[in-house]
């Protein structure tokens, strides 16, 4: 039986941790420089900014703390990066003038190599190809793939 405990962080979920590790670093740098500087320019730009580093820490700590409570937050988090990458892309390109400086999930994360936009879904898909169900037969629980 596989150890349920530590199946999201092990293998390619080392990979997924460590990115959204860098990216919660590059955006709460980017927008605290921003907020710091130049705050009154684009402040609800900075501020999601600031929204999409705080989603991005607490995901790579949900996929760090496994278990049901961790799984849980994971996933919480992924589909808020996912609806919010997608919602603010598309606000980004079909009203431009609403975001005069960019943010982490503008243009669906253009700036970021597109990264933000293929993130959660790699974030879900793992947490997906992770979990652990009952088999049925013995209790016993059996991971899916």
């Amino acid at each position: 039986m596989a150890d349920s405990t530590a199946r999201t962080r092990s293998g390619p979920g080392r990979v997924l941790i460590g990115v959204y590790i860098l990216f919660a670093i590059a955006a709460s740098s980017r927008a605290g420089v921003q907020i710091a500087t130049r705050f009154a320019e684009a402040p609800v730009a900075y501020l999601l900014s600031a929204l999409a580093a705080l989603v991005y820490l607490v995901a790579a700590v949900g996929l760090i703390v496994d278990g049901p409570t961790g799984r849980r937050i994971a996933y919480a988090c992924c589909t808020v990066e996912f609806v919010g990458v997608l919602a603010i892309g598309a606000a980004s390109v079909a009203v431009p003038t609403a975001f005069p400086d960019e943010t982490v999930w503008s243009g669906f994360g253009s700036g970021y190599g597109y990264i933000p936009l293929v993130l959660p879904v790699i974030g879900l898909l793992w947490l997906r190809r992770t979990r652990v169900k009952p088999t049925g037969t013995d209790g016993q629980l059996a991971p899916t793939s």
